[in-house]
């Protein structure tokens, strides 16, 4: 049975990134304070902005092209949370496997993104007429 989506709060790609931005949040505490105003904000920016655009894209969805940008935006702050989370690891701030998997969650985010990109009148409150 499937679940009909009714908030942006229903959609699976929007619980697994506010999860994944809860997670970088605990994981960055331990980041040191000389990072507090460059990485540490960066990262929690970036992967915060990720469940932000795609609750933006929901209420967008009047317009195919605006719902589609909004996440693209996710898209692109999901590959800048990635970019992120390999600063960590080169700098020694995140373990190398705590990083896969985080890398690995943003991986499946993207994907579920671009599927919803490439399939907007899917998605849309209006569908165009034919």
């Amino acid at each position: 049975m499937t679940q009909k989506i009714l908030r942006h709060q229903d959609l699976v790609v929007y619980k697994k990134s506010i999860e994944a931005a809860m997670r970088i949040f605990e994981l960055s505490k331990t980041f040191p304070k000389e990072e507090t105003y460059s990485l540490t904000d960066q990262v929690r920016r970036s992967s915060r902005s990720v469940p932000a655009n795609i609750a933006e894209a929901w209420r967008k969805r009047r317009y195919a092209a605006a719902f589609v940008s909004k996440l693209n935006d996710a898209e692109g702050e999901s590959a800048e949370t990635q970019t992120w989370i390999e600063v960590a690891v080169r700098c020694r701030y995140l373990l190398r496997e705590t990083a896969k998997e985080l890398y690995g969650e943003y991986d499946e985010i993207i994907a579920m993104l671009v599927s919803m990109e490439n399939q907007p009148n899917s998605w849309i409150l209006f569908k165009p007429k034919s």
